[in-house]
């Protein structure tokens, strides 16, 4: 299969093979602990190996096009047939603003179910818990648009539970920290990052991981303007890269014109992967990253953006 076969299976599946779909990669990912492959897990944190590639997707928000475009740029899905070391890391941000939201989860799922050591799926503040998930939220009106009420119900149900079990951040040990929002301001050790599901709405770090902005000019974190997280400065920045073992914060969540951005004396890059309305971003952006490469600052990944 490849990724314009895998997008026509999309936009003609069923409602009944798409919750059966969602249920195996909940199934899947409930499993995952310890090693998977080359992957080690603990809690809802994922380590990367040093070796081989990471292609770093940010948010899609129902564009199908961007994601196809990555995939068939990359030959992601050859590569991880023949058994290459690459990676796919999604950011978060699967739906809601473009129409085409069940599309993406079908194929990013269908993903993980065909390469289930080779794709790694985080949470984003669009698949937050009950209590701190992003507004407007057209998911919904998409699946039921696409399967009608009843099955879209169900379907949409399913995606609800599935959301529990994807992953708060990705590691690749003293190089690079990927998450969907921004740096938790009360992290002490890398546990507190693995299980901030566990302890959530007790402590804020899922909330600040998933909401959370950097800004410049500040010291500290204050109040964010989202209504949920915080907007933190170079400091918060400095101390989460050092309690992770990381040079660099690799995050997406915000709208970039350029489809990425650098922050916080360049410890940060933002990647958004997605074009059109609301955003209206002249460009979208990927990285496609060799893991054994040297990483100092989120600079050091200018080099591997792909935009287009």
């Amino acid at each position: 299969m490849d990724p314009g076969q895998l997008v026509e299976e999309a936009m003609k599946v069923k409602a009944d093979a798409f919750t059966e779909l969602v249920n195996e990669v909940k199934s899947l990912l409930a499993g995952e602990e310890g090693r998977v492959g080359e992957l080690e897990v603990i809690g809802r944190l994922v380590k990367l190996p040093d070796e081989g590639e990471a292609v770093i997707v940010g948010d899609i928000h129902g564009d199908l096009k961007s994601l196809y475009h990555v995939l068939r740029d990359t030959d992601f899905m050859r590569r991880a047939q023949e058994g290459e070391p690459i990676y796919a890391v999604f950011l978060g941000d699967y739906a809601d603003r473009g129409i085409r939201g069940p599309e993406v989860y079908y194929v990013v799922l269908k993903l993980k179910e065909m390469y289930p050591d080779r794709v790694v799926l985080l949470r984003g503040n669009h698949e937050g818990p009950s209590d701190i998930l992003a507004m407007p939220h057209d998911l919904p009106f998409h699946i039921i648009s696409k399967f009608g009420r009843e099955e879209g119900v169900r379907a949409y149900k399913a995606l609800r539970e599935l959301w529990g079990f994807f992953f708060t951040a990705a590691l690749v040990k003293d190089k690079v920290i990927m998450l969907h929002g921004g740096a938790p301001t009360t992290v002490r050790r890398l546990e507190d990052l693995a299980f901030a599901h566990e302890k959530h709405p007790r402590e804020p770090i899922l909330e600040e991981v998933l909401w959370s902005d950097p800004e410049e000019g500040i010291t500290g974190a204050y109040p964010s303007w989202r209504g949920a997280g915080k907007l933190f400065g170079p400091d918060v920045t400095k101390r989460f890269l050092s309690v992770v073992g990381a040079r660099a914060l690799v995050r997406g969540h915000e709208p970039c014109p350029a489809g990425y951005k650098l922050n916080h004396e360049d410890l940060i890059m933002t990647v958004f992967s997605r074009k059109g309305p609301p955003y209206f971003n002249e460009q979208a952006a990927y990285l496609w990253v060799p893991l054994s490469a040297q990483v100092l600052s989120a600079r050091d990944l200018e080099k591997w953006v792909r935009t287009f």
